[in-house]
Formats: structure tokens, sequence, C-alpha cells
């Protein structure tokens, strides 16, 4: 073991074979001085266990290896130990039992885990040797070792995978070998138990390890025994309980085998570690000890690093993506929010979980109350329940796999919320409590970054004991320094603080609490953690005489920590001499120049070796000493401290310096600063930004950055900033910096990346024509031009690059002249803006300068797509600058997927087109392609173009087209709107793809967003395409072809603004009103209040008058004329002009012939029904109405009544009695006739009259109105009535339904079968009160079948049916049967007719006689009975039965003994009765 190296200096970044022992350098040499003999002669004399340790060390792979071997010492440690070992195990001759092992080692030979073999083997395999000599050469210990150490990264990969395959075998078929003989050794054991036992034997022991913290580490054993070892694992003598501590200890067993896992080791784990194995034979234990340790220097101590390179668990490397991330976000205090990200991981384990962690500001969150971490197998979620400016900063998901890790950041910014009085600060923030002790502890916080407008007075610090809710008030007076100490704090009582700001105008709220802190020395805080050094293997025992009570010493080392205008803090440390008892002390205070030494603690000595003193006073120059106190008195005093002067120590910081703001994105800006010179204990900066002339500034970050740069975000586009800055320590807040120079916010500008696509699009003897693509990206600035640069080629050797053009070109194509012919060339083009030149594009390929003598033209260059839609683009290019013999006649557009192979171009246009651009319609959605262009003349279609970049065939969200407008005028334009506007963007219109650089035809405008392309006067010369691209955006634009037929709409709608027409929302129309009046009416959709109408009549105007009311309104729009009557002389056309401004209208109605009569009629009906209404009138005349009772009500309702008005009912010309009293509420007069009948035929009159006139409405009740009526009553009984049933009586069967009301003359037919019965004297129908039914006697066979009852009321009528067959009729005929017999037996039965009394008084020495009557078939027995018993006829009692219904009962001479109960009792075979009397008997003596 002492010739391994350490996992953490392997994998350390400046690891070499420098690290390697001594030891295994020797081993190296003596492997580099074997040779591949030797190796071979190993390898044959070699066992299995000795093949299967070779294997185990090849590469870093992990072998498993089950077998029967030898123990060999040190066989497994080291690989230069092996050959003594491999020796050894052929020499033995009685090879010894052992248990089987999986060993899992490294490059080194060393033992790293322990594994569960993969394969199992299907064949026995016996020899544990190779088939070939070659793979036995290739495997042995000598060869593997050489190739792992020595050969080329090519030959080990080849070699690796040869041996791999092979060793995988022969484990296998060896495991499967050695399973069975461990099976038969254990059956052996079973069968033996006695002389197989032993005690627990460490085959192989746990090893120590030194790990980095936060990394897992494993611990290993191997152990033996007969019965199977109990094991257990414990830290510093302590067991290890996994239950206790989920997730940081794994324990596991298997094959002998047994491990301990600690996850993400700390400080904590710093450890010894124990290892006990036991069983009934004895115990034994092992030991092994962990050491871990911090990553310093440049390893990030927040974010340590992950192992790289395959972990051998898995043996797969994981691609981890992060998208659809959180990106900076805003939240106020007290707000909840929620970060995200969608996690990818492949290849995707099901079971498989990486490390999923949330840093703030480089540090590790853990969750708690204020944060909470989800992770649902994709997606990584963190939400701040309730946000504070402790909470801002920069987060950053970290996601480790067992491969690497991937990180993701970004910026929260948590403002202040809302002040509950207004101008009140902001509250402080990162409030933690430092150097606490049992009575003493110093509060910390930092200053908000608002003060609310005025300046911060002070703060205030509160405490509140945990497990309470009440909060003190620690400080009386507000206290500037952000520091403060608090005492009198009960000793081993918690507390948590909170901070609070003040100025002039209120308080602000109060800060996050702190963390609690318990009041306590620390070392007794320290030992309360728990917090143990490495175990040393030693216990030392000591123990001290307790001693007399001794007078502690001086304190040591007295200082003042710290000095304020408000307070001084003193620490010191406790004397030597002290015994064994608590000591306490007291301070004492001399002001400087005098010897006058005052106690300040007088009443309670202090516990705590830390002090503060209050109620100096400021300026003064104090000296401080300290003494010693316990149970034996007051010790000496300290040594006394130097003159300290009583205010502020730390000063203010100075102003930050020169502040220079820098474009970053279109929302944010990078501040940098100089930093405060000569500040000490510096927390940080704030930064402030204000809009160019508000004089306003905002905070950007409410938490102070260390750094002196910082990102400033949530900017507005477009605006201009000034921003300043502010240093901050414990002492306060520094005076603002300087304002910076003003900044517009918009995305940052760099030089435009290096074009791509060098091509040739001409050749002459001493000139190319060279063609390229615009950059990826320009620099967020319009490109300038382009310089291009060329060199020859001479034998394959590139010259020095010369410039073409000292002035840059705009377009992309340039003629490079002044070359020579038959040379070869290369070239190169770098691109500018406004920011600088570009890098140069990579050399194009070696061009050869020599004149183009095809027939054909070149390529087409300078391809561009636009207008990019979901099945659309539109696709433009230039023609090619070599035209061939003839000039170009046309193009022809190729497409294909931009994945698909180069046989997959087809083309667009079967026939070649002349434009220098097409618009490509057979897109589909979601699709990629790529274009390309080809020329032809007459002498054939020429080279294609270079493809284009590949295109998305996708409507973006956002999208707009452009609109065609008409406004009032007449005027035309054109407009098109983009929301993704960046600062510089543009609008640029063109026609047919070219820009108007041409005012004279149209007139461009742009506000915002907005751009407006005005025909100045459209006509012919204006059909064309029109198009509007927005530059500086992901391809914004759209376009607008202007067609003939477009043009002749646009003009005619131009013309209808130029010239409007009023509309109307309705054309002229006539309608009657009340008293018979007829309004002519139109209503106009917009008019204004300037409007004139004219009324006109057969073309005469009219006007005003009594026959004709006029009335305009102008809020609604309606005209309307009013005409009390129309006489035969308003026979014509009647027509509405109106007129509003240039717009005008007319609607006109015509009223003749039939249509004018037809409304005279009408007008003059409704005005005598005008007069008619004058009176008491009908509002509804007579009617009738059936109730669901069947009674008739004739009713009407009735208006304008009062109390004089009078009804009189009549009847065939007869008053009838109807209602005698009306009032003005009822308005319904009703006649009630019940159970109607042919005598209530007739005819009805109702009469209204009083002294305004009367008015008459009647009702014909006779013939075919009665009979209307009737079969309304009719309906309503069938309607009410109920469902057919069935129901079973003595006689037979009955079917029967229910009806509300039954009237005589309702007809009813029954059906059997969907025929009419035909009525016997079997069958039978009838109504009993409101139920019809049907009796079927005796029924039989025959009798079943459907039946139904059909009610008449003179239209469809209305049955209902019954289904008497089956079940039905069988249950039916059963309980008819039951019930006959029953009427038979109740008929039959034995009864007492009557005649005994219930109770008879008779005199003693009387006779008794009674006599009843008894009936019943057959003759029933009689039996008379006294007192319950059977009474038998004798000369005392005497019972006859006469003529079979006459039973007589006597006494022949009554005593006082025949009082009592007397029955009779009759009965027969269907049934029994008795009655009862009761005979008392009283003397005569008695009585008297």
């Amino acid at each position: 073991m002492s010739g391994s190296t350490p996992f953490y200096q392997k994998h350390h970044r400046h690891y070499d074979r420098g690290y390697r022992s001594k030891e295994l350098e020797s081993a190296v040499s003596q492997y580099q001085s074997s040779s591949s003999s030797s190796s071979y002669a190993a390898r044959r004399s070699s066992s299995r266990a000795s093949a299967s340790a070779a294997l185990s060390a090849s590469s870093g792979h992990v072998v498993a290896l089950h077998e029967r071997t030898t123990p060999i010492p040190c066989s497994y440690t080291r690989l230069s130990s092996s050959y003594s070992g491999l020796e050894e195990s052929r020499l033995s001759p009685m090879p010894k039992r052992a248990k089987p092992t999986y060993l899992a080692m490294d490059k080194e030979n060393q033992i790293i885990g322990y594994v569960v073999p993969i394969f199992r083997g299907s064949q026995e395999y016996a020899s544990g040797f190779s088939d070939t000599e070659e793979a036995r050469v290739k495997e042995s210990a000598g060869y593997m070792a050489r190739r792992n150490l020595f050969t080329s990264g090519l030959e080990m990969e080849r070699t690796e995978q040869t041996s791999r395959k092979v060793s995988m075998r022969e484990s296998a078929e060896r495991i499967s070998l050695s399973k069975r003989i461990y099976e038969n050794e254990e059956h052996h054991k079973r069968m033996n138990k006695d002389s197989l036992m032993h005690a627990p034997e460490f085959v192989i022991k746990p090893r120590s390890h030194t790990v980095w913290e936060k990394q897992c580490v494993r611990l290993h054993c191997t152990v033996s025994g007969w019965p199977d070892p109990r094991v257990v694992w414990y830290k510093n003598n302590v067991t290890i309980d996994p239950m206790a501590h989920p997730g940081k200890y794994k324990l596991e067993s298997s094959y002998n085998v047994h491990s301990l896992e600690i996850n993400r080791c700390d400080f904590d784990d710093t450890a010894q570690y124990r290892v006990s194995a036991m069983n009934s034979k004895g115990e034994l234990s092992s030991f092994a000890s962990i050491v871990v340790k911090r990553f310093k220097g440049e390893v990030e101590e927040a974010l340590p690093m992950p192992r790289h390179g395959l972990i051998s668990e898995y043996g797969i490397t994981f691609d981890t993506h992060i998208v659809d991330g959180f990106g900076v976000s805003f939240g106020r205090e007290g707000e909840t929010m929620s970060l995200g990200a969608t996690v990818i991981i492949s290849p995707n384990l099901a079971r498989y979980q990486p490390e999923v962690q949330w840093y703030r500001d480089d540090v590790l969150l853990q969750p708690s109350k204020w944060c909470h971490m989800h992770w649902s197998g994709d997606k990584a979620t963190l939400t701040l329940t309730h946000l504070n400016k402790e909470d801002e900063g920069l987060y950053t998901l970290r996601i480790t796999t067992k491969s690497k890790y991937e990180t993701y950041s970004a910026y929260v910014f948590v403002r202040d919320a809302d002040a509950e009085v207004e101008g009140a600060p902001g509250a402080p923030l990162d409030v933690k409590c430092q150097d606490a002790n049992k009575d003493y502890v110093i509060v910390t916080w930092k200053q908000p970054a608002v003060d609310g407008g005025s300046s911060i007075l002070g703060y205030f610090v509160d405490r509140c004991e945990v497990g309470t809710t009440h909060w003190s008030q620690c400080n009386d007076t507000p206290i500037k320094f952000a520091r403060f100490p608090v005492t009198g704090l009960v000793e081993g009582r918690s507390y948590t603080f909170r901070v609070r700001a003040v100025n002039k105008s209120g308080m602000s709220r109060p800060s996050r609490v702190s963390e609690a802190v318990a009041a306590m020395d620390p070392a007794d805080r320290a030992r309360m953690r728990g917090t143990s050094a490495p175990w040393t293997g030693q216990i030392i025992v000591t123990e001290e005489e307790p001693a007399e009570g001794v007078v502690p010493g001086k304190p040591k080392e007295l200082e003042v920590t710290e000095a304020t205008k408000n307070y001084v803090v003193l620490s010191w440390k406790p004397p030597g001499e002290r015994g064994h008892e608590g000591i306490m002390y007291y301070v004492e205070k001399c002001v400087s120049g005098t010897d006058s030494w005052q106690r300040v603690n007088t009443e309670i000595p202090v516990k705590s070796p830390r002090f503060a003193l209050f109620d100096l006073a400021e300026g003064k120059a104090y000296s401080f000493r300290v003494r010693c106190c316990n149970s034996a008195g007051v010790g000496e005093p300290s040594e006394a401290t130097e003159a300290t002067t009583v205010g502020d120590k730390l000063d203010i910081p100075s102003a930050p310096g020169r502040v220079v703001p820098t474009r970053n994105t279109d929302t944010s800006v990078v501040v940098s600063w100089e930093a405060s010179r000569d500040a000490k204990e510096l927390v940080g900066y704030y930064i402030e930004a204000s809009i160019v002339g508000s004089n306003k500034f905002e905070p950007c970050n409410n938490k102070p950055v260390k750094g002196t740069r910082f990102i400033c975000h949530g900017l507005v586009t477009g605006e201009s900033y000034v921003f300043r800055v502010k240093a901050l320590n414990a002492a306060g807040l520094s005076e603002c910096s300087q304002e910076s120079e003003a900044i517009e916010v918009k995305a940052a500008i760099a030089s435009p990346t290096p074009p791509y696509g060098i091509s040739v699009l001409e050749c002459v003897r001493d000139s190319m024509v060279l063609a390229w693509k615009q950059p990826t990206f320009i620099g967020g600035a319009d490109i300038t031009g382009y310089f291009v640069d060329y060199r020859e080629v001479i034998n394959g050797v590139p010259g020095t690059w010369h410039e073409a053009n000292v002035k840059s070109v705009s377009d992309r194509a340039y003629r490079v002249s002044d070359l020579k012919e038959n040379r070869k060339y290369q070239f190169q083009v770098r691109a500018a803006n406004m920011a600088g030149v570009g890098i140069p594009s990579l050399p194009s390929g070696t061009f050869v300068c020599e004149e183009w003598t095809i027939a054909v033209p070149g390529p087409p260059h300078d391809l561009q797509v636009t207008e990019v839609r979901a099945n659309t683009l539109v696709l433009l290019y230039k023609p090619p600058v070599y035209q061939g013999r003839d000039p170009v006649n046309g193009f022809y557009i190729d497409i294909k997927e931009a994945d698909a192979e180069e046989e997959a171009w087809r083309g667009v246009n079967e026939k070649a087109i002349l434009t220098n651009y097409m618009k490509i319609k057979i897109l589909k959605e979601g699709e990629t392609y790529v274009f390309r262009v080809r020329a032809q003349n007459k002498a054939g279609v020429g080279k294609a173009s270079e493809p284009t970049e590949p295109v998305l065939a996708e409507t973006k969200p956002g999208t707009t087209e452009i609109v065609v407008d008409v406004d009032d005028d007449g005027v035309i334009s054109m407009n098109f709107a983009c929301s993704n506007l960046t600062p510089d963007s543009k609008f640029v219109w063109s026609k047919n793809y070219e820009e108007i650089t041409d005012d004279t035809r149209i007139t461009v405008a742009t506000s915002g967003g907005k751009s407006k392309a005005t025909f100045n006067m459209l006509a012919e010369d204006d059909i064309g395409i029109y198009s509007c691209a927005v530059t500086h955006t992901d391809g914004a634009g759209s376009s607008y072809t202007l067609s003939a037929e477009e043009l002749k709409k646009l003009l005619e709608l131009s013309h209808d603004h130029k010239f409007p027409i009023i509309p109307l929302k309705t054309e002229l129309a006539v309608e009657l009103q009340e008293k018979g009046r007829i309004r002519f009416w139109l209503q106009a959709e917009k008019i204004s209040a300037n409007g004139k109408i004219e009324y006109v009549f057969n073309d005469n105007s009219l006007s005003q008058g009594e026959k004709y009311k006029m009335n305009f309104n102008k809020d609604t729009g309606v005209i309307e004329m009013i005409m009390e009557s129309l006489l035969p002389e308003d026979e014509g056309t009647f027509t509405f002009q109106l007129q509003d401004g240039k717009a005008t209208n007319q609607s006109s109605l015509v009223l003749i012939g039939d249509v004018f009569k037809g409304l005279q009629k009408e007008s003059a009906f409704m005005r005598k029904e005008w007069h008619r209404k004058q009176g008491p009138h009908f509002v509804e005349y007579l009617s009738y109405e059936v109730t669901p009772e069947c009674c008739v009500i004739l009713k009407c309702k009735v208006g304008n009544i009062k109390k004089e008005t009078v009804a009189l009912w009549y009847k065939d010309g007869r008053e009838v009695k109807g209602d005698e009293k009306l009032t003005f509420t009822e308005g319904v007069l009703k006649l009630e006739i019940a159970q109607i009948s042919k005598k209530d035929a007739g005819v009805y009159e109702i009469v209204l009259k009083d002294d305004r006139g009367q008015d008459t409405s009647t009702l014909n009740l006779t013939e075919q109105g009665f009979r209307d009526l009737m079969n309304e009553v009719f309906s309503n009984i069938a309607n009410s009535s109920t469902a057919l049933k069935i129901q079973s009586t003595d006689e037979g069967i009955r079917l029967y339904s229910f009806v509300s009301y039954y009237n005589e003359a309702l007809q009813v037919t029954w059906h059997h079968k969907d025929s009419a019965i035909a009525f016997t004297d079997r069958i039978k129908s009838g109504v009993v009160g409101e139920q019809l039914w049907l009796q079927i006697t005796e029924p039989t066979e025959k009798d079943k079948g459907k039946y139904a009852i059909e009610f008449h009321d003179g239209k469809d009528g209305l049955k209902r049916t019954v289904e008497l067959s089956g079940q039905a009729f069988d249950d039916a005929y059963a309980e008819f049967q039951r019930l006959k017999a029953a009427a038979i037996a109740e008929r039959n039965r034995a009864r007492v007719a009557g005649g005994l009394p219930d109770v008879v008084t008779i005199q003693e020495l009387k006779a008794l006689n009674l006599t009843c009557n008894i009936s019943g078939e057959p003759l029933p027995e009689v039996v008379w009975l006294k007192n319950e018993r059977e009474i038998v006829s004798d000369g005392h009692y005497v019972m006859k039965l006469e003529a079979g219904k006459y039973a007589s009962f006597t006494i022949t001479t009554v005593n006082t003994a025949d009082s009592g109960k007397y029955s009779i009792l009759v009965k027969n075979k269907y049934g029994t009765e008795s009655a009862d009397f009761t005979v008392s008997v009283f003397s005569p003596d008695s009585k008297k």
C-alpha cells in the first residue's frame, strides 16, 4: 500500500509521474527491462488467479474474480510483486480454500472497489487457459502492464478491445464453474458444520482515504468465517446508523464483501472508522481513517470541480444540456419568485439522478424556509418563498453527472417593498451575529441603498428570544455605525435579531431576522457541535486533585477591539491561574491624565471576556483595565490599555472615482468605476441610475457589490442614462461619485464577424470577380463596406497578402484587377462597420486566373431569403456577372431539404422566370430548406449558385403584414408595423424588390414602430410588388402585390372617400303609431350636427305645419315626419334628402295603389281603436280556459276601468251572475262553470259600461264551439289518467285507471289485442268515482294479451296500455285463486252471530239461561269454557245446540261459585271464533 498514489493526486491538475513513489518507479524499470519471452513464460506458469489479476490491471477496466486459490501476500496491492506470488501458487501442492472475492483494480493495480459480475456463463470451464497460444501471450501480466505504461494510444485501444472480449468470455465461464464449486462447498459445510466453523478473518481490510470536501468515499472489506459473521461499522467507536442520517451513509453486503459509502464528505467526517465482524467463534475488527480536505488556491472553494473522465460504475459519458433557462428577474420584497430550467441528460437512464445544486453569488444554497428546491426528473426549480434584499445576486444552477457538470446563471434583483410610512428608508439587510459569548454578541448589518429622500439618522436593533414572538429594542437612541454590541443576554438562551433604519420621515420596515445564536461560551458551543479531531488510536485519561478556592490572576491581552463615538468594545483572555470554578469580570475605566479608576459594572460582573462600554464622553481619552473574581475574591487588575479617544475610528470611505458606462444589451449597461481610495473594511458599492433630464436617481442594486464593475439591468431601450456610485462600510455610505457621461441604452456595437462562402463569379485574363456571403453577426450596426485581400500561391506555398481595394465596397461582389494570367490566387474578405474592421475570413480556395470561354452563363450570386412564413418565402438573387455568349434570358430556382442528399435538388419552376426574385409557395411548415439559382441563355443553363443557409419554414411570433388604407380624403397608403425594433432598425420600402429612392410616386413616413408609404397619384405606372423590410431584426418584412384589378378597386374606394355618401342604417320606412298616426323615418349611420334634411312629396318640398311634423335627432341620426291621417290626395312618393358638408344621400318611399289603401285602412282602424280605449274596454276579449280539474273558466282582460264601471254577464240573452265588484288592480273578469254538461251550451256575452261608454265581448259555445270546449275537457281528463294497472279480486282480474275528473259525456273504448272488447256477463266495464275499470271474471288463457283503454277527445285521443301475459298474467291469476279461496273460507268459517251479553249479574239460587246464534259450513263444533276450562254438561250446567244454529247455556241453580269468565268456542275446518261473557253472582244478604 505504501507505493500507491492517492486518487486525489491522480486526478489533480498538476499530477504527473513525479508523484509516483520510488517503489513504483522500480516496478516500472523492471517491466522496461523485461522481454516478451519472460512475460510469455510467466503467463504459461501462472494459475487462474494470476491471469485474472493481470486482467484486473489492464487499462483501468473492472474485471470480476471468483475462484479458489491460495492467498498470495500483497498480490492484489502492487503489480511488481506478482511474480513471486505466481510461483508460490504454481508450486503449492495443497491449495487452501478461500472465499470467492470480486476485486476492481486501477491502472496502478490498486484495489479501488468490488463489483458483481455482469456475465453468467452457460458452459463449464475447467482449464482456465485461453484457446490459443497468442491469446495467452496477450493476456499475460507482463504484456498487459507493459502495454498500459508504454504503448501508443492507437495500439493500446486496438489491443484493449481484443483483451476485453477475451477476458469477459473467460471470466463468465470461470464464474459459472466457481459458482458450482462454491455451492458444493456450502453443501459440505452444512453437512459438517462443527469441523468447518472458524472465527472471522479479514481477507481484505479497509484502507484509509484522504478526499476533498463534498466528494464521496467508500470503504471496502472482505470477511470470511463460518457461520457468516455479522458486520457492524463504527465512527470514532460510535455505531453508524444509516436511518438516523438518511442519504449520508449507505451500507452494502454482498458475497462476503462489505462496504460503507459516505456521501458528500465534510470536515465532520474526518475520523477513524472501525469495521467489526463477529460470529459464534469470535470477533475481529479492522481500522481505517478518512481525512477530508478543502480545495485551496486556484480551485474555487464554493464550486468544487467534479472528477473528470469515465467512472467505472457506469462506463459511459453523460451529456448535459440546460435549456429553457431563467433570465434576469426582478422581484419585490415579500413576493414569491421561482427560477427554473429544463435539463436534458443523455443517455437517459431511468434511475440515474444527477446532482442538482443552486448557488447564489457562488455560495451553495441549502433548503430552508426561505428557499425550496425541486427536481422533477427533467426540470430544476428554485422557489424563493419570501423575497428579501439578501436574496439578490447571481443565481447559478449546476447539474453534476458522473462525467462533468453544466452551469447556467442569471441575476435576480430585489427591490424594496413599499414603505409603511411615506419617505421612510428601505430596510437594512444581511443581519449577522458575531463574537457571541455568554452574555454578549455583536450584531452587524449592511445599510440600505434607499434612504427615502432624506439622510438616515441611524438604526435600531431588536432582539427576540427563540420560542417567543416578543421583540425588544436593544438601543434607546439610533446608532449610525452598522455594528452594535448587544449585552445583557441570558446565558444558555438563543436569540434572533433584526434592524430598522430611521430618518426624519419615519421608520423603515424591519430587516430579515438573523440566524439564531446561543449566548454561551465559545468553547461550550464547539463541544456541542461535536467537532472531533481525527482518531489517533490513543485514549489519555488525566486526573487532577480538587483544589481549594483560588483567587484568579490577572486577565491577559486586554485590548480595545472597536471604538466608535457611541461605544467602546474591550476584549481579553482569561487568566491562567483561576482554579476549577468559573470566573467573572469587573471592568474599570479611567480618564486619561488622572489616576481615578471607576468600576463600570458595579452591580453585576460579566461572564464573557468581552465588554461594551456606553455613555462615554465623545472626544475624551480613556484607559481601561479588568479584574477577575470568583468565590475566593477579586483578583489583581490587568495591565491598563493605552489611552483611547472616544470617536469613530473607522472613516466613511471616500467617493469612488471615474464612472464609465458601456453599452451591453438593449436593456442593460455595464458600469465600471475606480475603487474608493484608502477605504477600510469596505463592504461594497451601490450603483444608481437616472434618466437624463429627470434628476431622479434610482438604485440599480439593493445588495452591495464588491467589485468595480456591474451590469445594470431593467433599463428602458432608447433612453439615455447617467450613473453614479456610492461606497459603504460599517461607518456609512460615501459621497456619490461624479456622474458618468450620458449613454443611450441599446445593444453594444462590435466589429462584424468574418464573411464566408467566397466564390468566383467571372474570370478574365487579368481579373476575377468574387462574391461572398454576409457575416452571420454584423456587430449591432450596419456594415459600411468590405475589404478584399489576395495572395498568390506558387507551388502550393501561399505568398504575402495584398490589398485589392483601398476604399470599401458596399456590394458583396468585387472585381480584383491587375492579376496575372494562369496564376493561382487565394482571397480573404473583411467586413467593416462603425465599430471598425472585423477580422478577415478564412482564405478561400485556390482559384486559377484564366479567362472563361464557356457558352452558358455563370452562377447567380447574393441570394437572400426574406418574408419567411409557414408555407411561403421570397428568394432574392442577383444575375450572374458572366453572361456567357448570349445575354441571360431566365432563371431556375432549385430547392431541397437541408439534410437531404445532393440528389434531392428539385426545381421549383418549370419555365424560366425573368425577374430577380420569386415567391416560393410549396413549403411545409416546420421543415428546413436550402435554395439555389441557375441562370440560362440561348446556349443553355449555367452553373448553380452557392446554396443559401438553411431556412426554417415557420411564421415567427409577432409577424405582421402590409395593410393598405384609404383615408377620408381618398389618399391611398401602405402601412407596416414591427414590434421587434432595435435602436438601429430602419424601414426599407421597395418596388419589385428594388429600394425606392425616388419620392415622385411614393412618399414614405416613419414614426416609432410604424411606417407608411403613401401614393402621390395612384396610376397604372404604380402596378407592381411593394415590400417593406426592417433592418436589424430577425427578418421582419412583408410584401403587397398591386395588380390591375386591385388598382381599380382602390381607385373606386378612393373616389368614394373623396366624394362621400352619408351612410344610412335604415332606408326610408313608414310605421303606424297611436291614434293611427303615420310616421315616415330613416336613420343615418353617421351625420354631424350641421347636417341638413329636405322633405319632398311628389317633387314638392314640404314644410313644418299642422299636417306635417318634422324632427331630426342629431345624436341618434333618426329623421322623421309624422302625419295625423292619410287622405286620398296623400297617395304618391315621399323623399328625404340629406346633406352633411360634401356628403349627400337620399331615400324615397312610394305609397300608391293597394299599398296606400291598406295603410290608410289600418290607420283608420287604429284611430277607432284608440277612441274605444278611452272608456272601459276589453284588452283581451272573452275566451275560455279548462283547468286541470276540468273546470271551465270564461275570462277576459279589461282596462281603463274605475269604481263605477259595471260588468254584466249574459247567456243566450239572459243575465247571469258574475263578479259583482271590480277593482283597478284585477283587470281580469272570470265566470267559472264547474262540471260542465250539455245544458251549459249557449252564447255568452259580457258588457262593460260606465259614464264614458261601453264595450261588449261575445263567446259562442254552441254546436261546434261547445264540441271544441268539451273535447278540450276530454283531453284534460285523458292526460290526467294514470297508467293501466292490474288488480286481482276474488271474482277474477280487474284492469283500472284513475282520472282527476270524470264526465259522463266522456267516450272510452276498451281494447284487447288491438280490438274493441264486446262486453258480456264475464267481461264488464264501469266507473266508480274517478276509477275506470274492466273486470274479467274467471279469467282463462284466452284472456291473455295486450289491453288498452282509449280516451276520445275529438282529435288523436289517448291510449293507456298494459300487457296481461307471461309472468304478469301468472302472478295475477295466482293471486285471483288465492283471493277466491280466501273468500270461500271467509264465507264458510265458524262464527258466533251474537246474543251473549258482556256481563251478567244474577242473584244466588236463581237460574241463568243464555242463547246465541252460530253459523258455519260444515256445522261447527261448540265448546263452552269457564275460566279457560271446558265445561261438561251435567245437572248444574246444561248446554244445547238446536237446529245447528242456536246454542244455549243454562245454570240451573246459581251459586257464588258460578261467578267467573265464560266463553263459547265454535270451530270448523275454515276457522275458529269465540265470544266471552262474565257472570257475577251475589247473595241477597250481601246486597242488603
